[in-house]
């Protein structure tokens, strides 16, 4: 039995999205946005005391693109990966994990808005700076995608689940509607069945309580 121990709106999304993707059965272990990710039965999971971390094979793998690049491998029949030596490799991993780039910011966004409880902790620089680097980042996928439907031409794949999710989270931070290309490709990648099947269900406790963080000036 594969089970992903995952918390909504968080990274663990993008290895729910790639399994659902690939079809095969599989378990969540849901967690909450608190300290039970500390306890000792998890630590032995994920020393890091974070999500995802993903029991399949007799083992343990932690840290989502290294689990998205094994599920890949896995299953290759999902043709959602792109094997050592084909051609599209390099710019699979390259975009596989750029989500990371997009994802180190939202981070920072997230600590600034939501994480520190006191306005007196919060920066109104590091709010407008990490929103700005956001756009760069959107920036650098808008001119990836201009004239292509996905980040590949090969067709969709994990690359653009880990992109996809970590936009699912920087849009509460930085807009998508000036990037037209950018913004059709979220809209086809969130119309698939296996992201709408991600999602928080109704009613869960959520992470992000507004649709949208403005930057503010103190």
């Amino acid at each position: 039995m594969i089970r992903l121990h995952h918390c909504h709106e968080t990274r663990s999304m993008r290895a729910l999205w790639l399994l659902h993707e690939i079809g095969v059965p599989f378990e969540v272990v849901l967690h909450g946005f608190d300290k039970s990710l500390r306890a000792p039965g998890y630590l032995a999971l994920n020393p890091a005391g974070r999500v995802p971390a993903l029991e399949i094979d007799g083992r343990v793998i932690w840290e989502s693109g290294a689990i998205s690049e094994y599920l890949c491998e896995r299953f290759p029949e999902a043709g959602l990966g792109r094997m050592p030596g084909t051609p599209e490799r390099a710019d699979w991993l390259i975009w596989l994990h750029f989500a990371e780039t997009i994802s180190q910011h939202s981070a920072a966004l997230t600590q600034q808005h939501i994480a520190l409880y006191d306005d007196a902790m919060r920066s109104p620089v590091v709010m407008r700076l990490e929103a700005k680097r956001l756009e760069k980042c959107y920036a650098a996928l808008e001119q990836r995608l201009a004239g292509r439907d996905w980040l590949l031409d090969g067709g969709f794949s994990a690359a653009d689940i880990s992109v996809g999710q970590a936009l699912y989270m920087a849009r509460h931070f930085a807009k998508l509607e000036p990037f037209a290309a950018l913004s059709a490709w979220y809209a086809r990648a969130t119309a698939r069945p296996a992201f709408i099947r991600s999602l928080p269900p109704k009613g869960a406790a959520l992470l992000y309580t507004r649709d949208f963080y403005e930057a503010w000036d103190g």
